[in-house]
């Protein structure tokens, strides 16, 4: 604010000189002109938070340098000042962008209250301007980082679909970037000025997960003390993004339908239905085709979510895009984004190799562990030993052979799986939750597999 840069306009020396002197002593910037030609020449040369100008002068009148204002910098805020004012005069000012008219004689403390708004206002303006800007950045297709071929598919078809408002459903391995094509498909349609809302359905327990999506009156059950708004109120008019939809029980899906068929729903403990104006994108890291055939997801539900489906490549369907994801994730993470020279080759070359069971998000977090014990490169030495090691293991794996009398592929498998349980737990010190996170799969489908190979304590 004490930097603010104001033009003032008139053709009567002392009233420019006075005005001036009284701005400086504010703390603003001020410069002067003696016409409103004068004033277009500068505005042309530099920006200006305000200017204050006469509305009767020789040549182009105040009026007319408002409408060159507005259309040569229309952010920058115009205060008008005459000695004859009418009620035309202002109603026209007031039209054509004006913050505001003042008659003279004016009192000091009156144009100094005036002044102080107005630059005010236009703070307000530019840093909602900048806010909007950041969160398009962010959520647009910036956020997803890639140039190969499915990384640029993925781009034409989240264009495409985030400029209607048809339901949709994305699929891909955990950590592709699921959330992030959703936020870009909301903050590139139409209900981008409204709320993004996300939940993932497999972290929320199965007792509380109708609560938390409809909502509930007080009293509906034990510890329901308020009446609460659910995630579809809350989504209202924008979008709710249901991550992880496989997860979500079977008596609840039910109700799910309803809401896209209905476009209405009910809080538990309430006796009537409200209407919902929201946008549905739903996730999964499950196929849900093969859950519907299983019997533990609806067909109907299925359909109604697959209207379009994004499907998110895996790391590994596209490597060409590590090396661009290892400088983006550099610079994100450290204090000197600007020194980053390069990825040793060595290391790019294990990276390349590596499987990335947990995808974009593990690049991420070795990339991060890379910047906390490294310097402005990344080396063989910086990465962890797991990822370094698994390059042997792939030249002793090109030497497998299958023994002449077979082998039990299914037991195999089973035997690697339970490892990796084990692994996480052992790493996570016994947190389920942890663990599960580290194999990039719901506590849900981890609690499943530890009582599948009988390892569940509980």
């Amino acid at each position: 604010m004490e930097q603010s840069r104001v033009l003032v306009v008139d053709d009567e020396l002392s009233m420019r000189e006075f005005l001036a002197i009284l701005l400086e002593r504010e703390g603003y910037l001020a410069e002067q002109a003696g016409s409103a030609e004068e004033a277009l020449k500068l505005l042309e040369s530099g920006s200006f938070e305000l200017v204050i100008s006469d509305v009767s002068m020789p040549g182009l009148s105040g009026l007319e340098l408002l409408e060159r204002i507005k259309q040569l910098t229309p952010e920058t805020a115009v205060l008008l000042i005459t000695a004859y004012t009418t009620a035309e005069q202002a109603v026209e000012a007031m039209k054509l962008g004006a913050y505001d008219y003042i008659a003279k004689p004016f009192k000091v403390e009156e144009i100094k209250v005036l002044v102080r708004n107005a630059l005010e206002k236009r703070m307000l303006q530019r840093e909602n301007r900048l806010l909007r800007n950041e969160v398009q950045e962010r959520f647009s297709f910036s956020g997803l980082i890639g140039k190969s071929p499915k990384m640029k598919a993925v781009y034409s078809l989240i264009e495409k679909v985030a400029a209607s408002t048809a339901t949709v459903l994305i699929l891909g391995e955990s950590g592709t970037g699921k959330e992030l094509a959703a936020r870009a498909i909301h903050y590139n349609g139409p209900r981008k000025e409204k709320r993004f809302v996300a939940v993932n359905c497999g972290a929320i327990p199965e007792n509380l997960i109708e609560s938390e999506l409809f909502g509930h009156r007080k009293g509906a059950f034990t510890g329901a003390v308020v009446d609460r708004a659910g995630l579809f109120e809350q989504a209202e008019g924008g979008t709710l993004f249901l991550d992880e939809i496989g997860e979500v029980p079977l008596q609840l899906q039910a109700k799910l339908l309803r809401v896209l068929q209905e476009k209405e729903f009910r809080r538990i403990g309430d006796d009537a239905d409200r209407k919902s104006d929201v946008r549905i994108i739903a996730a999964s890291n499950r196929e849900l085709e093969e859950q519907v055939k299983e019997g533990s997801f609806r067909e109907d539900l299925y359909y109604r979510l697959d209207v379009v489906q994004v499907r998110m490549p895996s790391l590994r369907e596209r490597p060409d895009d590590i090396p661009l994801l290892v400088e983006h994730f550099y610079r994100k993470f450290s204090e000197k984004p600007d020194i980053w020279n390069s990825i040793d080759n060595d290391a790019l070359k294990v990276l390349i190799t590596y499987p990335f069971p947990g995808n974009v998000r593990e690049l991420e977090n070795i990339v991060e562990r890379c910047v906390v014990i490294g310097d402005s490169s990344i080396t063989l030495d910086s990465l962890p030993a797991h990822v370094v090691n698994f390059q042997q293991s792939v030249t002793k794996a090109e030497k497998f052979s299958i023994p002449a009398e077979g082998v039990n592929l299914e037991a195999y498998l089973d035997g690697i799986e339970k490892r990796y349980l084990l692994q996480s737990l052992e790493q996570c010190g016994g947190v389920k939750k942890k663990a599960a996170e580290l194999l990039g799969m719901t506590f849900r489908s981890f609690r499943y597999r530890l009582v599948k190979f009988g390892m569940d304590d509980e």
